[in-house]
């Protein structure tokens, strides 16, 4: 290790001893934010490379975090938080970086700009449509009241200039303050946003998850065996589906599963006579803890494809795999089942079971479809021709050289389609009665409750814009090729 090295390393551990010991005291707090934070910053980037665009970055994020620490309105760009946002990313410029770390921090400020850019948008269009709230919620016994109309006028800013209502809003959203529901008074935005949310997160990651699963395996069985009758049905079937009237498709499943069959329930969350004299707990807390259990099955699937990755042969691979996935189902199944939920749960799970195997059918087709089209240009590539000289079997060449190459636009699609669940799920959450975001949305948009659609339409553009980050990222470990 050399001496610089040494140097950095030791001033930093210092640095933070010191402000741990200040923020354990409660009088020394305000000094650690007004000096020793700043002074830490400014300390640990001196360490490193100087030069002017250092300084000039480390300038900004100081002014930026001062402005808001002090609230001085010239300093403060629509709130203070926002100007805590930005000075951590001003900072991260003080520093040399390189790669995959400098290419996150740029787009982390991209991010952020189109939020800004975004927000902007839909402000204005919710703007330019026409009446304001008095007119489309209040009484109209008080609308006949002059006096008592002109100050709620005034209390909701109804004659405040556009550039004033722009600055209001850009402060209240930075500060997490998205207003109360009119169709849902007095109910804040965000209780209505955290309680529909998880729900099309449930319900979109069943669906998303097993379509990419199926869609990877079945694309590439059938690209590597082009030209096969199992190629010509699984290629026509994928169009159908992929091409299919949605609603249309929802009312055939509803008809044939729940009508006809009556294997499902029609529409709905739970089965309220189920829930009947239920005390001490809500059918949102059971949910939530079903879709944390889903979370950590997911997590566990994904350490034992690691775990995989690092064994040798194929049996191994397997027991990591499945090994590691069957002792935590049997932990979870466990759980449910001496917490006194699990027939509650079940209630859950029987409802959402329909617009999932929807869905996953759906979203299937175009995995499928989109895995088999790249999976072909692959296989023509010099590297797979070579591979196949080489006398290595097809399974490998299949799985470990094409396939790996091929998963690249598939995982786009993936990673875009679980960003696009929020809005994506308006007609599934409508016709199957499932109060998600999707459900919200419209109903909101429909009722003209401007607060809500506006929060709902938000989370839309922030799902998307991490998503494209979080998608990029995995090309690079995905692809050799690919270097940032």
């Amino acid at each position: 290790m050399s001496v610089r090295t040494r140097t950095l390393l030791w001033t930093i551990a210092a640095l933070v001893v010191v402000s741990i010991v200040l923020l354990l005291v409660p009088s020394l707090k305000q000094i650690f934010f007004y000096f020793w934070l700043p002074f830490s910053a400014v300390v640990v980037s001196l360490l490193f490379e100087r030069k002017f665009i250092r300084y000039l970055a480390l300038a900004i994020a100081l002014v930026l975090y001062y402005g808001a620490l002090f609230k001085i309105p010239w300093l403060t760009v629509f709130s203070p938080r926002f100007n805590f946002l930005i000075a951590i990313i001003a900072y991260t410029f003080a520093f040399p970086m390189h790669g995959l770390t400098k290419y996150i921090r740029s787009r982390v400020l991209q991010i952020i700009i189109l939020l800004v850019i975004y927000v902007t948008i839909v402000f204005f269009i919710f703007l330019a449509m026409p009446g304001d709230y008095t007119t489309k919620f209040l009484d109209p016994r008080i609308m006949k009241n002059p006096e008592m109309y002109e100050r709620l006028k005034q209390l909701f800013g109804v004659e405040d200039l556009w550039y004033v209502k722009y600055f209001k809003h850009m402060r209240n959203f930075f500060n997490f303050e998205l207003g109360i529901s009119f169709m849902e008074y007095p109910r804040p935005v965000w209780d209505i946003l955290a309680e529909r949310l998880p729900r099309t997160v449930f319900l979109f990651l069943c669906s998303t998850i097993s379509s990419f699963l199926l869609g990877f395996n079945v694309g590439k069985h059938i690209a590597w065996r082009r030209g096969g009758f199992t190629d010509r049905v699984a290629t026509v079937v994928g169009i159908i589906f992929w091409t299919i009237f949605t609603p249309l498709f929802m009312l055939i499943m509803i008809w044939l599963f729940s009508v006809t069959l009556k294997l499902f329930p029609l529409t709905g969350f739970i089965d309220p006579n189920k829930w009947h004299g239920v005390t001490g707990f809500t059918a949102q807390d059971v949910f939530i803890k079903l879709l944390w259990s889903g979370v950590v099955l997911v997590i566990t699937w994904a350490a034992g494809i690691a775990l995989a990755s690092r064994a040798r042969t194929l049996k191994t691979k397997k027991l990591a795999v499945y090994g590691t996935l069957a002792v935590v189902i049997l932990a979870v199944l466990l759980y449910w089942w001496r917490s006194g939920y699990g027939y509650y749960a079940l209630d859950i799970v029987y409802h959402v079971i329909l617009p999932v195997i929807s869905l996953t059918i759906l979203a299937f087709a175009r995995s499928m479809l989109v895995m088999r089209d790249t999976m072909l240009e692959v296989i023509r590539e010099d590297y797979i021709t070579t591979a196949k000289a080489k006398g290595l079997p097809d399974r490998v060449v299949r799985d470990k050289h094409a396939a790996r190459t091929a998963l690249l636009p598939l995982i786009t699609s993936f990673v875009l389609g679980l960003a696009t669940t929020v809005s994506g799920g308006v007609i599934t959450e409508t016709m199957f009665s499932w109060k998600g975001m999707g459900w919200t949305l419209l109903n909101a948009t429909l009722q003209q409750d401007t607060p809500l659609a506006l929060g709902a339409l938000t989370f839309t553009g922030v799902f998307v814009l991490v998503a494209h980050l979080i998608a990029d990222v995995l090309y690079a470990f995905l692809d050799p090729r690919i270097r940032y």
